[in-house]
């Protein structure tokens, strides 16, 4: 059985694991809370305040998952995980804090706009812990290839080979639209640059894992969005 992932903070040569790491992450977040609260202290941000409890409440959950998935037998380089981290939490960061000269809307200001903003973030919020679900112990952060790697085709994987960045890209997309400035599409794209990077990455990981299996499920499936990619 393999062990529990660890919570791990790495830079460069030196890493933080287990708890330690556990009350630096808690420490930077409170920290990034309270400076957000310092730069939109008016209540008429509530929207903002409502989409970021959502990522709260993400994160919590995906760390909770984490610890059932299975040993890698292979795995792609500490290197290349860092790029992918630095990417997405700076993404992440964009969605929320304020960039002076990009705080321009680029969508009316109305309920209508926040509502819908919400709603896709709930939305593929929903799609990612779905996704989680089916994919189980063969779930990873890196790129891997689990001990006796399934290949997963239930679920929302009967259709996408990528459920969990669809889902990833989808909340982006809906923080982008609540928050409503141009930060926040920053933010989508640098994230959407590091999941196109990712994707290409374990497509041929998994091609060389499962070989003709792979390639017919490739032709039998989308990427990221039904029809389109």
């Amino acid at each position: 059985m393999a062990a529990p992932q660890q919570t791990a903070i790495v830079i460069g040569k030196y890493r933080l694991a287990g708890r330690p790491a556990q009350i630096v992450l808690l420490a930077l977040l409170a920290g990034a809370i309270a400076w957000i609260a310092y730069l939109r202290p008016s209540l008429s941000n509530w929207p903002v305040w409502v989409s970021m409890a959502g990522w709260v409440a993400f994160t919590a959950y995906w760390g909770a998952a984490a610890k059932n998935s299975a040993e890698a037998k292979r795995s792609e380089s500490a290197g290349s995980r860092r790029v992918h981290e630095i990417l997405v939490n700076v993404a992440l960061l964009l969605l929320f804090v304020p960039v002076p000269g990009l705080r321009q809307s680029f969508l009316p200001h109305t309920f209508a706009r926040v509502a819908d903003g919400l709603t896709i973030q709930a939305a593929f919020f929903g799609l990612a812990v779905w996704a989680r679900l089916h994919l189980g112990r063969n779930w990873s952060g890196r790129i891997e290839i689990k001990v006796e790697h399934e290949l997963i085709r239930s679920g929302p994987y009967r259709i996408l080979r990528h459920p969990i960045y669809t889902a990833m890209l989808g909340m982006y997309v809906g923080t982008a639209v609540t928050v409503n400035q141009a930060h926040a599409l920053l933010g989508v794209a640098m994230v959407m640059f590091a999941y196109w990077r990712k994707i290409r990455m374990e497509e041929a990981n998994l091609r060389s894992a499962f070989g003709p299996r792979y390639e017919e499920y490739r032709r039998a499936t989308w990427s990221l969005i039904p029809g389109v990619y």
